[in-house]
C-alpha cells in the first residue's frame, strides 16, 4: 500500500504540469548597461567614420562655374571610390566607368592640391570642337539642357574652341597653349587614352579644359553623390581668407542658418 501510494503521488505530481525538481526558473533577460550602450554606439560611429573615410569626402562649391547644377555655397558629399579600380568582391559601392555627362571632382592638372568640379564632355577617342558656343561631339551638335551662358559676350577662343588663342590671351595656361596643337586634328580636339575633356555648365565663366587641358584619369577623385547642405554665400567668399572674414561669415551662418539655408536643395543629387 505504501509503495502504491508513493507511485500515485509521483504520477499526480508529473501530471500537474509543474516541474518535479526545485530548480529556479530562467532568469529574465539582462538589461543593457550604460557602458555597454556606450560601447555599441562608439562601435557604430567607428564603422560609419571608416566607411566615410574611404567612400565619401565633403566639399564646398566656391565658384559659379557649375551653375545652375551646383551653386556657390552648396556642400556636397563626394563618392570617392566609384571611379577607382576595385576587386570583384568589393560591394560597398558599385564600380562606375566615367561617361559623357558625368560630373566629376578631380585634381586640377598641374596643381595637385586644387580640387575642381566639372562635367565630362568627351571621353577617350571623342572628337570635340565648339562653334559659337555650341559643343560638337564627333561631328554632331549637342543638346545640353544643363549648359548656361551668363555673360553673353563672344570670345573667339572660348566659343570657337579649339581656336588659336591670341598671343596675349591670359586665361590659358602656358603648358596647355604649347601642347594643345598636338591634340587638334582637322579642327577637332581628339581626346587621348586615359584622359577626359571637362567643362563647367556655366560656359562663359568656367575655366576648364579649354584653358588648362585634359583631365588624366589618375587625377579623378570621385563624383558628387548629393548635396547635404546649401547656404546662400557671396560670390567672393572663397577669396576672403583672413581670420576676421572667416569669423564674420561663421557668425552670419549662426544667425541666418534657418532663413538663408537653401532647404529645397538638401539631399539633391547633382545631374
Amino acid at each position: 500500500m505504501d509503495v502504491m501510494a508513493k507511485r500515485a503521488s509521483r504520477a499526480k505530481g508529473q501530471g500537474s504540469g509543474k516541474p518535479a525538481s526545485s530548480e529556479p526558473e530562467a532568469k529574465a533577460e539582462k538589461k543593457e548597461s550604460f557602458l555597454e550602450s556606450l560601447s555599441y554606439a562608439a562601435s557604430s560611429i567607428v564603422v560609419v567614420l571608416f566607411i566615410m573615410a574611404f567612400n565619401v569626402q565633403a566639399f564646398e562649391i566656391p565658384s559659379s562655374s557649375m551653375e545652375k547644377t551646383l551653386l556657390i555655397g552648396d556642400h556636397v558629399f563626394v563618392d570617392r571610390i566609384s571611379f577607382m579600380p576595385e576587386p570583384a568582391w568589393y560591394v560597398l559601392s558599385p564600380k562606375h566607368d566615367v561617361r559623357r555627362g558625368d560630373i566629376i571632382v578631380f585634381f586640377k592638372p598641374g596643381e595637385p592640391d586644387l580640387h575642381l568640379v566639372k562635367r565630362v564632355i568627351g571621353v577617350p577617342g571623342d572628337r570635340i570642337h565648339l562653334k559659337d558656343g555650341v559643343v560638337y561631339l564627333n561631328g554632331a551638335a549637342q543638346n545640353e539642357p544643363y549648359a548656361i551662358h551668363t555673360v553673353g559676350n563672344f570670345d573667339p577662343f572660348r566659343d570657337n574652341f579649339p581656336n588659336v588663342p591670341p598671343a596675349d590671351y591670359t586665361p590659358i595656361t602656358t603648358d596647355w597653349k604649347l601642347s594643345l596643337p598636338q591634340f587638334v586634328h582637322d579642327g577637332d580636339l581628339v581626346v587621348p587614352p586615359d584622359h577626359y575633356f571637362a567643362m563647367g555648365d556655366n560656359r562663359d565663366l568656367s575655366l576648364d579644359s579649354r584653358y588648362w587641358g585634359l583631365v588624366p584619369r589618375a587625377n579623378l577623385v570621385g563624383r558628387p553623390a548629393f548635396i547635404y547642405w546649401s547656404f546662400e554665400t557671396p560670390a567672393d567668399q572663397a577669396e576672403k581668407t583672413s581670420v576676421s572674414d572667416r569669423v564674420a561669415f561663421a557668425g552670419k551662418v549662426a544667425i541666418h542658418f534657418f532663413d538663408q539655408t537653401r532647404w529645397r536643395r538638401m539631399l539633391r543629387i547633382p545631374r
